[in-house]
Parts: structure tokens; C-alpha cells; sequence
């Protein structure tokens, strides 16, 4: 598939799509939306606290990349979890949410022309997470949309591609765990794609904020592998926030972490352009990055779902248990009939797979997938999975 030249050839966003493809039927039971990835566990009983005790912080400019306090409590996190020492001052930049950062770091640090001449590229998993081509196409260079499949393990295989296109690449996202498949890249994946990016000069961007939804062992991270190898400390970006790890997708707070050089850029643009967090809220940010209590309850709460997916769906033809995050990347024969079915039949609300990838008809590796978001209570989702089961298959 020709990659789009311009916004206007984007296809609309994917929850207009799923609203025109199912507002206009009745839904056939109580409706139940699991199409949107917004968690609904409680966030922490102290985030109003926190915003009390520091509400005079209104009146105040926040710190534009982050208060030396917020920053000090990314980097003791990423010691803790990942035994990775970053220089809080150079190599961390607090986010208004991971979405933010991922658009912005494309334009600073994608160049307009490739080191080879050209249009620069960007490499990115299909399906994949919206803002990934947006950003690109933002900064003026080619999308490019590699599959990944059942057959490649639900990770793109970026070391396939023609060694032209590796060439000219700026840049090469990748999402783990994986949205929408639920895939861990593994220590030996991200050390093959992280010695490709070395031998192309290429940038890797590791969209990380799921990286504390997990089944049975916390994921490896990107950075964590990149210091082992001795990479060169600007080959690497990684990204992550509160809103999965912590429940709170309305603070809008996350970071992007990477070496010096490549967080002067982006500063750079944030002095520009920026939008940081108000100083309140980056003290709930601090406290919610010095604190795991609650996201080990919350992780247990995620991984009981995974074994009721796993009790209800595990007979189902071709079904993947995801390793990480919360979604289900389930197998039908059409995602929008399969999505149209569920809900005019049982009023249960999942993603059609196509809407996340690029391609037309079969040739997008979403055409025979939904997307079911486990963020309902447990027994809920329990009877919404029974339901959507005995609905599809």
C-alpha cells in the first residue's frame, strides 16, 4: 500500500469510524463498551490530596521540562526498574501524557531530508497506535507500515526490509507490550532491533506505557537493553506515563527518557511549543512514580482478567493470551461484521482490528481481528466474554 502524502488522506481516526459503523443500530442487550483502552480501576486514594496540599501551584508557570522533583522520581523509578541510571536533568523531560511526546519527538528529531538523500522514512508495527503515522507525516517523511502477525510473533520484523528503505529510516517505533496484540518484545528482540538501528543510524522510539500490565514477568525494557550492549546513548528514546500504570489517564502525565543530545532537541521544541503539566499535578506525577503499591494491586486485578479471558476464550480457534498490557486481539472472519454482530446481538461494544492498520480488505493485517478492551470489573467482563463467545463463535 502507498503510504499517504498527506493528512487528508488518513483515514478518519478510528472511534468516529466505530460510532458511524454502530450508532445508527439498537444495541441487543444493556450496553457494555470494551472498544476504548481507558482504565477503570481506581487511582489512588491520595491524587486529591496531593492536588489540595499544592493547589496554590496554579498560580504559578510550571517548570517547562519538569520540576527537578518529578524528574529525580522518573529517574529513581527507571533505576528500580530497569537498573538503569539516567541523568535527571539531561536525559528526562516530563510529558503532557506519552501521546504528546511521541508526536513531538518526530518533528524534532526527524530531519527533513534522510542521511541518504530523499524522503526520510519512519518504520512502524501494522496495526499500530495512530499518532505513530501522524507524527510522521507531520514531519514530512514516509510512513512505512510493516505487518505484524501471527506469523512474526505480533512484533514487526524490520530486519526484512529492503536494505534502501533501512537506509533512509530516521526512525522506527515500537510499542511493548504491544497495542493491540498484547506481544513482549523479548531481551534478544530488542537487542536485534536496537544493532539494526546501529548499523542503519537509525533512532528507536519505545512506546512503553503498558510496560506494567503484565502476565508473568515485568517486560524488558528498551534503555535497559540499549546500556547493556553499549549502544550509542542517542540510539535509543523510550517513552511511558501514569495513565495504565497508575489509572490516571485525566493527568495527562508521562515522560520521555533518551540521551543528552536528543533531549536538548526536545526541549528545544517544548520551549517552542510545549504544554507542561501544571505544577499540582506533576506532584501527584512524583508521588505516583516513588509509589508500586498500587500498581501491584492494579496489576493483579489485570492479571485475573487475563485468566478469565483465558477460562472462557482459550478453546476459541486461534486465540492469542496476551503476555502484556489489556487488550484481546481476537481472531473473526470480518472485524466490522464481527463488531456489528456483537453489538446489535448482545450490546457489546469492541474495535473492528482494521481500524488500528493500514491496507485495504484483507491486505490490512486488522481485517479478521476486534480489539476488546478488559477494562470492565472483572465479573462484568466475565459475562461480556461468555456473551461475545457465544455470539462469535
Amino acid at each position: 500500500m502507498r503510504a499517504p502524502e498527506r493528512f487528508s488522506d488518513l483515514p478518519e481516526y478510528a472511534f468516529p469510524r466505530l460510532r458511524a459503523l454502530l450508532d445508527s443500530h439498537a444495541p441487543g442487550g444493556e450496553p457494555l463498551s470494551l472498544s476504548i483502552g481507558e482504565p477503570r480501576h481506581p487511582f489512588p486514594g491520595w491524587v486529591s490530596d496531593v492536588v489540595a496540599e499544592n493547589a496554590d501551584g496554579f498560580g504559578r508557570y510550571p517548570p517547562n521540562d519538569g520540576a527537578p522533583e518529578l524528574l529525580e522520581a522518573i529517574g529513581r523509578w527507571l533505576h528500580r526498574r530497569y537498573n538503569v541510571d539516567v541523568d535527571a536533568e539531561r536525559e528526562i523531560m516530563a510529558l503532557n501524557g506519552s501521546r504528546e511526546g511521541l508526536f513531538n519527538a518526530v518533528l524534532a528529531l526527524c530531519p527533513e531530508t534522510a542521511k541518504t538523500g530523499g524522503r526520510p522514512a519512519v518504520l512502524m508495527p501494522n496495526p499500530f497506535y495512530q499518532v505513530y503515522a501522524v507524527g510522521a507525516l507531520a514531519a514530512g517523511a514516509e510512513p512505512v507500515y510493516v505487518p505484524a502477525t501471527r506469523e512474526t510473533g505480533f512484533l514487526p520484523d524490520y530486519a526484512a526490509l529492503p536494505a534502501d528503505v533501512l537506509e533512509r529510516t530516521e526512525i522506527a517505533f515500537l510499542c511493548s507490550p504491544s497495542n493491540p496484540q498484547g506481544a513482549v518484545a523479548s531481551h534478544d528482540y530488542w537487542r536485534a532491533l536496537i544493532e539494526l538501528a546501529e548499523r542503519h543510524d537509525f533512532r528507536v522510539f519505545a512506546d512503553e506505557c503498558y510496560s506494567e500490565i503484565w502476565r508473568d514477568a515485568p517486560p524488558v525494557g528498551a534503555l535497559q537493553v540499549a546500556r547493556e550492549i553499549g549502544a550509542d546513548p542517542e540510539r535509543v528514546v523510550i517513552f511511558n506515563s501514569l495513565s495504565k500504570r497508575s489509572n490516571l489517564p485525566g493527568l495527562r502525565s508521562g515522560f520521555v527518557a533518551g540521551g543528552a543530545e536528543t533531549l536538548k532537541h526536545l526541549k528545544r521544541l517544548r520551549a517552542y511549543a510545549g504544554a507542561p503539566l501544571p505544577l499540582p499535578l506533576q506532584r501527584v506525577a512524583q508521588r505516583a512514580w516513588n509509589d508500586e503499591s498500587h500498581v501491584v494491586e492494579n496489576r493483579a486485578l489485570y492479571q485475573q482478567k487475563y485468566r478469565i479471558a483465558d477460562e472462557i476464550l482459550g478453546q476459541v480457534p486461534g486465540y492469542f493470551p496476551p503476555r502484556g498490557g489489556f487488550f484481546l486481539w481476537l481472531a473473526v472472519e470480518d472485524g466490522e461484521a464481527a463488531a456489528l454482530k456483537l453489538w446489535r446481538e448482545a450490546g457489546i461494544r469492541v474495535l473492528p482490528g482494521a481500524y488500528l492498520g493500514r491496507g485495504e480488505g484483507p491486505e490490512n493485517p486488522g481485517h479478521g481481528f476486534i480489539r476488546v478492551a478488559m477494562v470492565a470489573e472483572a465479573e462484568e467482563l466475565r459475562r461480556a466474554l461468555i456473551a461475545l463467545r457465544d455470539c462469535l463463535y
